[in-house]
């Protein structure tokens, strides 16, 4: 029996199992399984190999897409770039990181983009912000980052500073924080919602609930959303696709 799973923590509310589950049901896979592995700390990773060597595949979400990567034998040169791995290959006890985040989100966001869509705001500066950010700088899109705090990159600024300059001049702005993930789906990102129109597009990377606040904000000021499902089916078909090459 082949076995393939996800990291992360906590996993309670995980699209991944969900997904592959019927996947392997609908396809008639009878020899793979998909399991969850709910890890409280990164350096239970070894342990969590060794006792489950017939890992082929592993999905790798919150908080562990960077600190993962210290315990990955190889990693792929975009997922070098970023900085952080969200799918994990093993063959003859080696393990090669991918990051497929980029593809999912690239093909559900090129569809959506106008000729006035031409700078982004990026809410958050984790590991799927760094997915989300390689793929901008792919397609030639300018952002900036918005975080609680500044970081060590020139192009950011905290919530507070984003005003109607800034509103006006980023069309597109992309939430990869988890504000608004169940069960707190009464928050938002702290950012001026009045100054929206139907000229911005907004996408959050979460999927559940379906329209966060954040999104459901933007509807009523007529803006084009898009929430992450279709990234996540994206990006899971992919990480089928390494696993089994």
């Amino acid at each position: 029996m082949k076995l393939f799973g996800l990291i992360g923590y906590p996993l309670s509310h995980s699209f991944s199992k969900k997904y592959f589950d019927q996947k392997f049901n609908e396809e008639n896979i009878t020899d793979a399984a998909f399991e969850l592995f709910p890890i409280k700390d990164i350096n239970e990773f070894p342990n969590l190999l060794q006792e489950n060597l017939n890992l082929k595949g592993l999905a790798v979400t919150i908080p562990y897409k960077q600190s993962v990567l210290p315990f990955i034998n190889y990693v792929t040169v975009a997922a070098k770039e970023i900085g952080a791995v969200n799918c994990i290959k093993f063959v003859d006890g080696h393990t090669t990181g991918h990051n497929t985040d980029v593809i999912g989100f690239e093909k559900s966001l090129m569809p959506l983009l106008q000729l006035h869509h031409s700078k982004a705001l990026v809410l958050g500066t984790g590991g799927s912000s760094r997915a989300v950010q390689y793929v901008l700088n792919q397609i030639g899109i300018p952002f900036l980052l918005v975080g609680r705090d500044k970081s060590n990159a020139d192009n950011c600024v905290n919530y507070s500073e984003v005003d109607g300059g800034l509103m006006n001049e980023y069309s597109i702005i992309i939430n990869c924080t988890p504000i608004g993930m169940s069960p707190n789906e009464n928050e938002m990102p702290s950012i001026p919602y009045n100054l929206l129109s139907e000229k911005h597009l907004l996408y959050d990377l979460i999927y559940t609930p379906e329209k966060t606040l954040f999104l459901q904000e933007g509807e009523s000021k007529g803006c084009t959303i898009k929430n992450g499902f279709e990234m996540l089916v994206l990006q899971a078909e992919e990480n089928w696709k390494i696993w089994n090459v």
